[in-house]
């Protein structure tokens, strides 16, 4: 297990800070489809937002380990894991890559592990639970595919929304307000 102290958040971040999505969707309730709301949030940072990367990954995180290595700009990783509860397809090291990296967050339609360090690091993370069991390797799943969870179809490039109330997607950037 790594340890990992509660880190700040970088100054692109903080406007993460801001977003709250019952605000958005009255503002805008044309251009926002909500995701069902069966997502936990684990990460240090409660709301995030970034336009979306998609991996399609039943219980095989070997893409997110590729992915969490590439420089992230601000953008969310959507991971349909299939819903599987059974292995956990996000752990501390992979999360604590991606936050240096620069990723915003993730959307993970399945279960993360090593919950209490995902918890002192500032990226965000929705997940539907938490399972202690790690994926096997196998060098399977699919990247930028649209992916379909909790009642939404999410492409490549639409832009997520997250906060304690809720995630939501945009085919557009929308103003925070």
């Amino acid at each position: 297990m790594t340890e990992v102290s509660k880190q700040e958040p970088s100054e692109s971040e903080f406007s993460n800070l801001e977003i709250s999505t019952p605000d958005l969707c009255d503002a805008n309730p044309d251009k926002v489809r909500v995701l069902d709301s069966i997502f936990r949030g684990f990460g240090g940072q409660a709301s995030f937002s970034g336009r979306a990367v998609t991996i399609k990954c039943f219980e095989d995180n070997s893409l997110v380990k590729q992915l969490v290595d590439t420089q992230g700009d601000g953008r969310v990783i959507v991971m349909d894991g299939g819903g599987s509860l059974r292995r956990a397809i996000l752990g501390d090291m992979l999360a604590e890559k991606a936050m240096k990296n620069g990723w915003a967050g993730f959307i993970i339609n399945g279960c993360i592990r090593d919950c209490v360090e995902i918890a002192a690091m500032a990226i965000g993370v929705k997940a539907l639970n938490t399972h202690p069991m790690k994926t096997e390797k196998r060098g399977l799943g699919d990247m930028n595919v649209p992916v379909t969870i909790a009642g939404q179809t999410i492409k490549p490039g639409d832009w997520v929304y997250a906060d304690r109330n809720g995630v939501l997607i945009s085919e557009s950037e929308l103003a925070l307000i």
